[in-house]
C-alpha cells in the first residue's frame, strides 16, 4: 500500500460529539452519551439508523456532523492507505452496517468507529467513548423495551456516493455534501427519511 500512497502516512482521527449537555458533568466521571466519527483524508465517516437495508454509513465535512455538538478530536494513529484505497475499504465495511441494523446498545456509531480504528491501526477507540453502551448491555433487561429491540437514531437525508465525488468531496462547503456509502456491489437510491437522532429519545 505504501507504493500507491507514496509512502505517506495519513492521520486517523476520532471526532467525538455530545448528544446531551449532561455530558459536561458525566464526562468527568468517565461516562457520557457520545456520537463519534472517523476522520481520514479530510472527511469524516459515521454510522446512523434509517429504515432501509442499505448502508447507514455516511460522510460529512470534518467536525460538523449535523445534530451533534462537537466535543474534541482524538489522534488514533496513522494509515498508509491512499484516498482511493481508503474509500474502497470504507465502502466494503459499509456493507456490514445497514441503517436498519443500528442499535443504541449493540451496534451504534461508536461500534462502527471502533471497527474502522481496529482495521486501520490495530487499536480500539478509547473505552470512555462507548462505555455507556457497554454498561447498558450488562443491564439490558432493565432498559425500556424500545431501547432493547428497536433502532434508535437517524441519519440525515443523504445521497449515494459516486466516483466523481472523490475529486470534489473535500472542496465542497454545502450542507448537501452528506452521503450514504453503498456496499460495493449494491445499488443505492436516495433515502428520504426524517432526521431522528439518539439524543431525541433520551
Amino acid at each position: 500500500m505504501d507504493a500507491q500512497n507514496g509512502g505517506t502516512l495519513t492521520p486517523v482521527l476520532l471526532n467525538v460529539y455530545d448528544l446531551t449537555p449532561v455530558n459536561d458533568y458525566l464526562y468527568w466521571l468517565g461516562f457520557g452519551v457520545f456520537h463519534s466519527g472517523i476522520e481520514v483524508h479530510g472527511m469524516e465517516y459515521g454510522f446512523g439508523a434509517h429504515d432501509f437495508s442499505s448502508s447507514g454509513v455516511f460522510e460529512v465535512e470534518s467536525k460538523s456532523c449535523p445534530g451533534f455538538i462537537y466535543r474534541k478530536t482524538l489522534w488514533l494513529g496513522t494509515t498508509d492507505m491512499s484516498r482511493e484505497e481508503f474509500r474502497s475499504f470504507i465502502e466494503k465495511l459499509a456493507g456490514k452496517y445497514h441503517g436498519n441494523t443500528y442499535h443504541l446498545i449493540s451496534k451504534n456509531c461508536n461500534h462502527f468507529t471502533d471497527d474502522v480504528c481496529k482495521n486501520l491501526t490495530g487499536k480500539p477507540i478509547p473505552g470512555w467513548v462507548n462505555r455507556l453502551a457497554r454498561v447498558g448491555s450488562v443491564f439490558d433487561c432493565l432498559l425500556p423495551e424500545s431501547v432493547q429491540v428497536s433502532p434508535i437514531g437517524r441519519v440525515p437525508t443523504l445521497r449515494p456516493v459516486v466516483d466523481d465525488d472523490l475529486d470534489s468531496v473535500s472542496s465542497s462547503d454545502s450542507d448537501e455534501d452528506k452521503h450514504l456509502l453503498p456496499a460495493p456491489s449494491a445499488d443505492l437510491h436516495p433515502v428520504d427519511v426524517p432526521v431522528k437522532l439518539a439524543k431525541d429519545l433520551l
